[in-house]
């Protein structure tokens, strides 16, 4: 993967992570619940369920493209155009509530390891987003494998810092997010908007 195409991803996932989504909740609600430490366990089973997506929409791609290279072009506007209308989703989606009133404060890291790992693994909508994103930066001519290997890690790296950051601070993040989070869910809605219009047109 070139420099220049690692950064434009780099950006992308610190956009990716800062947007509200089913495991920054959970790692909010259980930040709130459990501790920022505890919460460990739910952020490493979410990276893990996150990698397993990344690897099967990867290579799926991969296997694609072999085929025929028109596919990667179709791909690209087909999920720049994705990208776009779920940006137009977020803008017009309410502020994120966080209900911790039901849930009790004695789970193992084992549970918040597999609820963290499920909410991840088994979201449809994780799995369409990364088909969208992922072929605006796959290299045909680069090792697949290599690319796979720095689009992980970098994303895993951008979603941890954010996660634990978001649980650390669960009690402060939780009023913060009522106060302003329709015009944070504009912001990165606009964000996605933007990618979502400018990759395909860049890599076409």
């Amino acid at each position: 993967m070139a420099l220049d195409t690692w950064l434009l991803f780099f950006i992308t996932s610190i956009g990716i992570s800062l947007t509200p989504g089913p495991n920054g909740l959970l790692a909010l609600t259980h930040g709130a619940l459990h501790g920022g430490r505890k919460t460990l366990f739910t952020i490493a089973g979410g990276l893990i369920g996150f990698v397993l997506l990344i690897a099967l929409c990867m290579f799926g791609i991969g296997a694609l493209v072999q085929a025929s290279i028109t596919w990667l072009v179709v791909l690209k506007w087909v999920g720049g155009l994705y990208l776009a209308w779920l940006g137009i989703k977020l803008w017009r989606s309410p502020p994120v509530a966080v209900d911790i009133g039901g849930e009790g404060t004695t789970a193992s890291g084992h549970q918040l390891f597999r609820q963290g790992f499920l909410t991840a693994a088994t979201n449809p909508k994780c799995l369409l987003f990364f088909s969208a994103l992922l072929p605006q930066f796959i290299d045909v001519h680069r090792s697949l494998a290599v690319q796979f290997a720095v689009v992980a890690i970098t994303y895993t790296v951008t979603e941890f810092v954010t996660e634990c950051a978001i649980a650390s601070a669960a009690a402060r993040v939780r009023p913060w997010l009522a106060r302003v989070g329709r015009r944070f869910n504009q912001a990165c809605g606009g964000i996605f908007v933007a990618i979502g219009l400018a990759l395909p047109l860049r890599s076409a």
